[in-house]
């Protein structure tokens, strides 16, 4: 007799997992299966992305499957559709009948055609900010479809607010079925292993971030250790009162402070409270200096935005980014003197993938060190607007910028927030002003394809 093959003990939990892989494969909705608007709210309700049959030249299965994959993991209520320009999706009307049938309050993005645009409940992000994130991804990619919903996707899901389909009243998706028996099935070996390991890989992205972060901050916390050195100051001599003690008190448990919380930091989102402590300590020097030579006591003013380390801001000046709009920025005396003089003010840069850049163009990583030295100021904070269309900017989302509303690039205060959160299903009760179609309120977006439709005005330049 031929001897019996041995079976693994992990051959029948692998044997299980592959079979239950299948089943949810067989079940669960394609992105696409057929066009019109009925295939496309059925698809939008469960996968979140729709490719029309006569788009998958342009935009295949398998990338709108990856982009469904990424919607569902950021677990937002983002939709995106990639459709033909007939009369199956009206151009005026695409966008209201897609969300009216689907009836979640969400974003939506729909590139019909040649043309791309995006319109969004308010409840999850100002139509404005949906505008202008969709502009800024077609000139990024003329022309590409795939390109530019997924740069339109990356940019709008950290600030969208609400959650995806599987949060929403719009019926139990098949997963929520299977994926309980499955886990019951596998006694949590396979599945729960599994979980595991994504919880390991984004320990192990949070714990990349703040190495990246921290060779910034030892920077910053050495700078202002290395301006206390250089302090000429007693707390004991003849000329010293409570007041200039007090402040250098305050110096010194800043940088402390600083030091203490950077060595205790878990993740990125702790560096802002270093960066806070930072900039509070070099303000109280500036209120030391001013004491002991016998000026007013400045004002208390947001860190230079070219460099924090240059210390408070002692004015706002225009100026522009190489082929961006002018807007003003809060400057150091140094970089104040260096403007006016034709000058490029001295830039803090980081190094890259890419070499070295402003921090500013460095990626999403740097929100949380921004964010301490700039969060507390202008109310939502100065970044949001003064950084419309960076990375950044992109992460710290909506807000104003200081100075008049809806000038030099913030955001135009279209947030009211609505009555229902992102993610809601609201059915056909929704603002429809917020989703006009391709034939009118879509803004020029300028070059790559873009739109001339009305009312959007001329998103041209920045960063």
């Amino acid at each position: 007799m031929r001897p019996l093959a041995r079976r693994s003990p992990a051959a029948g939990p692998a044997a299980l997992v592959a079979v239950l892989l299948g089943l949810l494969l067989l079940l669960a909705p394609a992105a696409s299966a057929a066009g019109g608007l009925d295939a496309a709210t059925s698809a939008l309700k469960q996968s979140q992305v729709f490719v029309d049959p006569a788009m998958e030249g342009r935009f295949s299965r398998s990338q709108a499957d990856a982009l469904a994959a990424r919607i569902k993991a950021a677990d937002k209520p983002v939709f995106v559709a990639v459709v033909p320009a007939t009369d199956d999706y009206a151009a005026r009307t695409v966008f209201e009948d897609l969300r009216t049938k689907v009836g979640i309050v969400g974003t939506y993005a729909i590139w019909r055609g040649d043309r791309f645009l995006a319109r969004s409940d308010r409840a999850a992000l100002a139509p404005a900010t949906a505008d202008k994130i969709a502009g800024a991804a077609l000139r990024s990619h003329p022309g590409d479809v795939n390109g530019t919903v997924t740069d339109f996707v990356d940019q709008a899901l950290p600030q969208v607010k609400g959650h995806g389909v599987a949060s929403s009243g719009g019926g139990v998706p098949v997963a929520a079925i299977v994926v309980p028996l499955a886990l019951l099935a596998l006694a949590g070996g396979g599945v729960l292993l599994l979980f595991r390991r994504a919880g390991k890989r984004k320990e192990e992205r949070r714990r990349a971030e703040l190495d990246q972060l921290r060779r910034v901050v030892d920077e910053d916390i050495t700078a202002f250790g290395e301006e206390l050195d250089r302090l000429d100051f007693s707390p004991g001599a003849p000329d010293a009162d409570d007041a200039q003690r007090g402040d250098y008190t305050q110096g010194l448990d800043s940088y402390e402070r600083a030091k203490r919380t950077m060595d205790e930091a878990k993740g990125p989102e702790d560096v802002t409270a270093v960066t806070e402590a930072l900039e509070g300590g070099r303000f109280a020097l500036a209120t030391l200096a001013a004491r002991r030579e016998g000026r007013p006591l400045p004002e208390r003013r947001p860190p230079c935005f070219f460099d924090p380390r240059h210390g408070p801001s002692v004015q706002d000046t225009e100026w522009a980014p190489g082929g961006g709009a002018t807007r003003p920025v809060p400057v150091c005396a140094a970089d104040a003197v260096r403007l006016a003089s034709g000058q490029e003010p001295d830039i803090r840069t980081v190094a890259t993938e890419h070499g070295p850049q402003p921090y500013w163009n460095a990626g999403p990583a740097y929100g949380p060190w921004a964010g301490g030295y700039f969060g507390g100021y202008g109310g939502g904070g100065l970044l949001p607007g003064l950084l419309v269309g960076t990375m950044l900017g992109s992460m710290t989302g909506g807000g104003q910028a200081w100075g008049t509303p809806g000038q030099h690039g913030g955001f135009d205060g279209d947030q009211d927030g609505g009555d229902v959160d992102g993610g809601d299903f609201s059915g056909g009760d929704f603002d429809s002003q917020d989703f006009g179609g391709f034939d009118g309120g879509g803004g020029d977006f300028g070059g790559g394809g873009g739109f001339d439709g009305g009312g959007g005005g001329d998103f041209g330049g920045g960063f």
